[in-house]
């Protein structure tokens, strides 16, 4: 049997063979797997680069805003605060005139005249007062002027007095003298009298025997008349001294009685100066009700305190107003702050003092300013029934504490209104 020599094909076709040999799958390669899955194909070093990369620039990235975010404390439980300047009425009255500026969102400046109540009554209280007010004065000028008077009268009167009583009972033994010697009269009368008397007798018995002639029997007569007539004198001459002698001792009694009266000198001194410091009191309590009467027809007048916008009109022409009735509010702009209510375990470094970024939502524009004080209590004690955890019904909740940050000065806050709400972010590292 003949030998088959093989024979090798020719390069052409050798080479298109070999390029089909490398396009079709492998055998290995393409067989499927026993469970139906795909077959697995690892990743190339490239992409394993890329991805460790990745990883560890993520890494980095948290741990640097970490130490970013720990040198922070922020909240967006805050908002802008300010002044609402309530308004009210001072006195009673009808309203006779409201500004044109007194509506809500008007902007008002400090001094303008918004409100004027009917002054009438109370410029004649201020009248009245004021006239009351000159009378006391004139009556404490009167009172004052007789202190210095009282003082040295009190110290004349004392020695005119005392010189009165001595010449009173000067007066006393002088009259006493003219009683004893009235009565010596009447002794001496009555005995030219009874001697006179005597003589009548004798020649009326001498006339009866017709001894003695008519005329001098006339005579005796006449005389033992006129001793009669001195003894009747002399006897009332008596009555007159007794007279002028009680007349003396009473006014010796009425000079002792004016030196006691000149020895309380100094009493009716201290009295005239009561009287005075009286007076002076009524004076100052006068002028007390003018003040007061200035201070009502004053406040009848209801002028701005502050500048800033009207809010919450409720004042009209002819209304009736009582004394502390609301009648608007100013809300000031020029002075604002942002009050933020940051959690309490935020709190443990922050301090007055530390810069606070503040972003204002109303407009997205940032701010910066500083903390100026922490809050004496948290905001719970002050709401309208604060918790009570001593009743056993506790909870523990996170409790909030108003931090008070200012605006930093030269910043434009002319568009910031009081309530607009703010992200507050403060540096506390």
């Amino acid at each position: 049997m003949a030998q088959e020599v093989e024979t090798a094909p020719p390069p052409r076709q050798r080479r298109d063979e070999d390029a089909r040999s490398q396009a079709a799958p492998r055998p290995e390669a393409t067989a499927p797997e026993p469970n139906g899955a795909a077959p697995k194909r690892g990743l190339s070093p490239r992409v394993r680069i890329i991805g460790i990369v990745v990883a560890i620039l993520v890494v980095l990235g948290g741990v640097l805003y970490w130490f970013h975010a720990r040198n922070f404390e922020e909240t967006d439980d805050a908002q802008i605060d300010g002044h609402l300047n309530p308004i009210s009425s001072k006195v009673d009255g009808t309203v006779l005139s409201v500004s044109p500026e007194v509506q809500d969102n008007r902007f008002v400046n400090a001094g303008a005249l918004l409100v004027q109540i009917d002054p009438a009554t109370y410029q004649a209280e201020l009248d009245r007062a004021q006239a009351e007010v000159a009378r006391l004065q004139a009556t404490a000028a009167a009172a004052q002027a007789q202190v210095p008077v009282t003082s040295a009268n009190a110290t004349g009167q004392l020695e005119i007095a005392q010189a009165s009583l001595g010449q009173a009972r000067d007066a006393v033994g002088t009259e006493q003298a003219n009683l004893v010697a009235a009565r010596a009269k009447v002794q001496q009368a009555d005995a030219v009298y009874r001697q006179r008397e005597a003589d009548r007798k004798r020649y009326e018995s001498l006339i009866a025997k017709q001894e003695v002639s008519r005329s001098e029997y006339g005579a005796r007569e006449a005389e033992a008349r006129t001793a009669q007539a001195a003894l009747e004198a002399a006897r009332a001459d008596v009555v007159a001294a007794e007279n002028r002698v009680r007349q003396a001792q009473s006014k010796v009694t009425q000079q002792q009685a004016d030196v006691l009266r000149a020895r309380s000198g100094p009493e009716q001194v201290t009295a005239a100066r009561e009287q005075s410091g009286s007076a002076n009191a009524g004076l100052a309590s006068a002028k007390a009700q003018l003040a007061i009467a200035k201070l009502n027809l004053d406040h009848t007048k209801v002028i701005a305190p502050v500048s800033g916008y009207i809010g919450r009109s409720s004042v009209e022409v002819g209304q009736r107003v009582q004394t502390g009735q609301p009648l608007f509010t100013i809300i000031q702009t020029n002075d604002l702050w942002v009050t933020a209510n940051f959690k309490e375990t935020q709190l443990e470094l922050v301090r007055p003092g530390q810069p606070v970024t503040l972003h204002v939502d109303t407009y997205g524009r940032d701010y910066s300013g500083k903390v100026e004080s922490l809050a004496g209590a948290t905001g719970a004690r002050f709401s309208l029934l604060p918790p009570e955890n001593a009743t056993g019904n506790f909870v523990k909740v996170v409790q909030r504490l108003p931090v008070r940050i200012r605006f930093d000065p030269g910043q434009d806050l002319k568009d910031l209104r009081p309530g607009m709400s703010v992200l507050a972010k403060a540096r506390v590292r």
